[in-house]
């Protein structure tokens, strides 16, 4: 989830804003300005601007959202290097820097982030799904193949715990098409844009319940799946302030070590699981040691890196007795 934004990262400091790039940008915001700004020089602008106020990759940031503003993929921009904004164009698009440039995540101001293949909507209701997290969605798939042959007889039953914007039910759903799919959070909000989602992808079959990781949710599962928040308050200061500032903060912070969602969780899944269920969550490598010790007692504990070698998703076994 947040391998890019966490430990060893500090606070982005503001860059002076170099007089020349104000200039240039200026009539990006211009009401009053008789020409037309091309294409490819609104593109500059926008680039030499971000970059000015050390916004982090200010070019995939700067075509990201002249792409959202004109309805258009990338290959259009390099097609259309000519064409002229339209006054109201200019407009959306100086909003849109604005915002990014005041620290707003650009999936937040485009409303869309891609997951597992999928446009998922997102607002600042949900975490932003990240790469990492299709790990955890592997390790299902994985853990899944295996067990074909063995199954008994009925669906396999998957329980998404935290879904926030759906997107770890979405894909289970997607991949795993035979299987019955649960997903529960704490925030109404989160379920909303999650319902959204699984509508868009003709995925409705997801059953999505409001409720405290799996309080009261019926039924015995074969997984329990779970991108829980599992960063600690002590480290909130290591954390990118975009983040601290506009991404749920239940989403992100889990009491002062980041294990204190995570222990009531495996707790909880513990007792929902059928014999030989697995559990099988994000984490980060901060608190690896720790998640191994709460899960004493439980069989086949892996924790598998990612693809920088950070320990990044943890699968624990029910015993069978």
């Amino acid at each position: 989830m947040l391998l890019t934004l966490i430990l060893g990262q500090q606070e982005r400091k503001s860059a002076k804003k170099a007089p020349e790039v104000y200039r240039s940008t200026a009539r990006l915001c211009d009401p009053w300005s008789n020409s037309f700004v091309q294409l490819k020089e609104a593109l500059a602008q926008a680039i030499a601007r971000l970059t000015a106020e050390d916004v982090p990759s200010p070019r995939m940031n700067a075509e990201l959202l002249l792409m959202f503003t004109l309805d258009c993929d990338r290959a259009y921009l390099f097609a259309h290097p000519e064409r002229e904004l339209t006054p109201d164009e200019e407009s959306r698009y100086e909003a849109a820097l604005a915002e990014r440039s005041r620290g707003v995540p650009a999936q937040y101001i485009t409303g869309h982030q891609e997951f597992w293949g999928m446009d998922l909507i997102v607002n600042p209701a949900v975490l932003i799904p990240r790469p990492e997290t299709e790990h955890v969605i592997e390790t299902v798939l994985e853990l899944q193949a295996s067990r074909v042959g063995r199954q008994t007889s009925g669906k396999t039953r998957i329980v998404d715990v935290g879904t926030g914007s759906g997107c770890i039910a979405l894909a289970l759903a997607k991949e795993l098409p035979s299987a019955e799919i649960h997903a529960t959070d704490i925030s109404s909000g989160a379920l909303e844009i999650a319902r959204l989602n699984a509508a868009r992808h003709q995925l409705e079959r997801i059953h999505f319940f409001q409720t405290d990781l799996l309080d009261a949710l019926p039924g015995e599962f074969d997984f329990v799946v779970s991108n829980p928040p599992y960063v600690g308050e002590s480290e909130e200061d290591t954390v990118q302030l975009e983040v601290r500032k506009f991404e749920p903060h239940n989403a992100v912070f889990a009491g002062l070590t980041g294990t204190e969602v995570i222990s009531g969780l495996i707790a909880q899944a513990h007792a929902a699981l059928c014999p030989a269920g697995w559990l099988v969550m994000e984490i980060s490598g901060t608190i690896a040691d720790d998640i191994r010790k709460l899960l004493e007692g439980w069989q086949n504990v892996q924790i598998k890196p990612d693809l920088q070698s950070i320990p990044r998703v943890v699968m624990a076994q029910k015993p069978t007795t």
